[in-house]
């Protein structure tokens, strides 16, 4: 016979009641706070599975703040760039105007005025800055103004030809910024030519590229440097350039006013021959790089002091018309193949951020399946429980009355 004291049956009653009404607290605590995990003992593998994923959702959440960063950047830069275009394009409209012969000196003026006035404006834009104050042309110093006016109002860069990138996912980096002295001021010029050594008083003009080919046939397999011209005293016509001693030249006998052709570029010296045991030099600037402020600075600057009365005059008047447009078009080119290049850049962004939408949704919905508690069992056990704890309690107290002294 097993004897069972009242203490015991006291201690297992109590203990009985007290892990009912845990159960209980904890089936409310579920259902108040929506989740079936509430502390690891809960569900100690989903708890861990649960915890690894809040780590992938905060990196997701991380890389999502970033990517809306350099999607904001970018965006900026290529409304800046596209504005810049459009001014340019007016810009060049201005000087094709400019060009016309029949202008008068005060109409020329007037060009000159809006040309100053278009040129503080792309400035503006070059000065562009973002949401949080800095010059997004800067480079790395993007408290530092990238352009500035100078005394003699001509504008120069500022800033340093740092690019900042950004990780918008694991291993995936995307630069968000674009130094302005690439865009504005390392653009391709125009060939021009100019008088070396001069003692006759000839001079060069009317250079242009006619046969781009034929450049890129003259200087195969090496990088194109400046071509020099040389006129001796008998017209004969030489050509040469750095590691190259000897350039074709069509044709080799010098007439004065008459173009010549050297490797694709065309040119025309005008004026006498050199005297007797000299020669003319002239060098044709090849790969020559403008800033476009500078560009738009000459144009102004001739339109207002060029007098077009004499022919040389009109000679430097129509080379700076003509090589003003090939500069402008030029910079126009170099802007739009930025414009592209961010165009890829942003393209690879949104693709970031669907894969990291789509990361984050997948990822919440498993933790929900881990987590989440489903409310129809719950309330189920809920009832279920409270009901048992009553009936528990009824049992408990039946069974606290009982004693032997009730038999005696």
């Amino acid at each position: 016979m097993i004897r069972i004291s009242s203490q015991q049956i006291f201690s297992g009653g109590i203990n009985r009641l007290q892990e009912l009404n845990t159960s209980l607290n904890n089936t409310q605590q579920q259902i108040a706070s929506g989740k079936r995990v509430n502390k690891p003992s809960d569900d100690p593998v989903a708890a861990a599975r649960i915890l690894k994923l809040d780590q992938e959702l905060s990196r997701v959440e991380t890389y999502q703040r970033n990517v809306d960063l350099a999607d904001n950047r970018l965006k900026q830069e290529e409304s800046a760039l596209s504005s810049s275009v459009d001014l340019i394009q007016r810009i060049r409209e201005l000087t094709v105007q400019a060009g016309n012969g029949s202008l008068s000196p005060n109409d020329r003026r007037s060009i000159s005025s809006e040309l100053e006035e278009r040129l503080g404006q792309l400035a503006n834009i070059a000065n562009t800055r973002d949401a949080s104050g800095e010059y997004i042309f800067s480079g790395f110093q993007g408290s530092v103004q990238a352009f500035k006016q100078e005394s003699d109002g001509s504008w120069t860069y500022q800033g340093d030809e740092g690019q900042r990138v950004l990780e918008i996912d694991d291993g995936v980096t995307v630069p968000i910024s674009d130094n302005g002295k690439d865009i504005f001021e390392r653009v391709p010029a125009a060939v021009t030519g100019e008088n070396t050594a001069v003692s006759s008083g000839a001079s060069i003009s009317g250079v242009s590229v006619v046969n781009e080919a034929n450049l890129k046939a003259a200087f195969s397999g090496t990088f194109p440097d400046d071509i020099t011209i040389q006129i001796d005293d008998s017209g004969a016509i030489t050509a040469s350039s750095g590691s190259i001693p000897s350039l074709p030249v069509t044709p080799s006998n010098y007439v004065s006013g008459e173009p010549f052709e050297v490797a694709g570029v065309e040119a025309t010296v005008t004026g006498p021959l050199p005297a007797a045991g000299n020669a003319d030099s002239f060098t044709l600037k090849i790969n020559e790089k403008q800033s476009v402020f500078g560009t738009i600075e000459n144009l102004i600057s001739g339109l207002n002091s060029i007098d077009k009365t004499s022919p040389d005059g009109q000679a430097a008047y129509d080379d700076l018309i003509a090589n003003s447009l090939i500069n402008l078009d030029n910079a126009q080119e170099s802007i739009i193949l930025k414009q592209t290049e961010l165009g890829g850049r942003m393209n690879a962004v949104e693709s970031t951020k669907t894969f990291l939408e789509d990361s984050s949704v997948y990822s919440n919905e498993i933790r929900s399946q881990l987590q989440d508690v489903d409310y129809a069992e719950a309330i189920s056990n809920l009832s279920f429980q409270s009901f048992v704890l009553q009936a528990a309690q009824q049992s408990f107290a039946q069974v606290s009355q009982l004693s032997l002294f009730d038999r005696l």
